[in-house]
């Protein structure tokens, strides 16, 4: 498998982060472990995938990885210059013109890279052992409309049997991966364990739909309600509540609910719309039938011109 992260994706170097994320998503589900147990290969594509997608989605290491200044995993590269460069043009150097020793990089370079890989801790190369940081865990996790509008909490099943619980934040939105510190895999020789990564998505709700933090749903409303007005009960994401139809309502027309849409933390809470639509009865009854050819004989108007014929 190759370890550049545009073929792991299946994406060409000019990708959208739309696409990018898309890509992602789709190997994620489709080779989840949780789907495919004891598949090692699924397992292997979707941990790829998640480190794919960990480097692309950062516009800023995508740059440095674009420009081959880190690699596939984010590593940094040495960069090839010549370790004795000024010496080896110094005046009267009697192999001044001799063969120059390359690919160390800057004279701090190689001892950068050292100390950063651990080389120059105690319990680092040279001192009681080799340290390492934890593995990067990737997950991904389908989350039910209402507990990603209110929050709560779910359980992830890991490979091994063993489980991981996410609390999910009110409001979170598609695609939105949360970082659960230090629930990766353990570190090497004492170090620090890595992270769990959660790409959240969002399961679609038969009544309401999400846009921005407004929430947005149909309401039928009966033929008398319309023309009378009523008072119904009106599902939010919080519960039921009572709204007030007006005399007169049309299909099309919308309600607003101040403050009942998505709440989510460090913004105000948004709305939820409620747009009607007159449902008439299953059956035209005689005495329903009789009153409107009447109604109709002495008030029929023609909506498509907005006024009375």
């Amino acid at each position: 498998m190759s370890e550049d992260p545009y073929d792991v994706l299946g994406l060409g170097r000019t990708a959208s982060a739309e696409e990018i994320k898309k890509a992602y998503r789709k190997i994620a589900k489709d080779s989840h472990p949780d789907l495919h147990p004891g598949d090692a290969a699924a397992e292997a594509r979707f941990k790829a995938a998640g480190a794919a997608y960990d480097l692309l989605k950062d516009p800023e290491t995508r740059k440095r990885f674009d420009a081959g200044e880190i690699d596939a995993s984010g590593q940094e590269k040495p960069r090839e210059r010549p370790f004795y460069r000024d010496y080896a043009e110094q005046p009267g150097n009697p192999y001044r013109q001799g063969p120059r020793y390359e690919g160390f990089g800057d004279d701090n370079d190689f001892f950068s890279e050292f100390l950063r890989r651990g080389g120059g801790r105690t319990g680092g190369f040279g001192g009681q052992g080799m340290r390492a940081r934890g593995a990067d865990a990737h997950y991904a996790l389908e989350v039910p409309f209402l507990e990603a509008a209110n929050g709560g909490s779910m359980r992830i099943t890991l490979p091994g049997g063993n489980d991981l619980e996410v609390k999910i934040p009110k409001g979170i939105s598609e695609g939105q991966v949360l970082r659960l510190r230090g629930k990766g895999s353990p570190g090497f020789g004492g170090a620090e364990p890595g992270d769990a990564y959660v790409t959240l998505s969002i399961t679609p709700h038969p009544l309401f739909r999400r846009e921005g933090d407004d929430i947005v749903m149909t309401l039928p409303v009966a033929l008398d309600e319309a023309v009378l007005g009523a008072k119904v009960e009106v599902q939010t994401i919080a519960g039921p509540v009572k709204v007030s139809v007006p005399a007169g309502a049309t299909s099309g027309q919308v309600l607003r609910l101040r403050g009942r849409g998505i709440a989510a933390a460090g913004r105000p809470a948004g709305d939820q719309r409620i747009e009607l639509r007159i449902a008439m009865p299953k059956q035209i009854d005689e005495d329903l039938k009789r009153f409107m050819e009447e109604w109709r004989r002495d008030h029929a108007y023609d909506p498509r011109k907005g006024g009375q014929s």
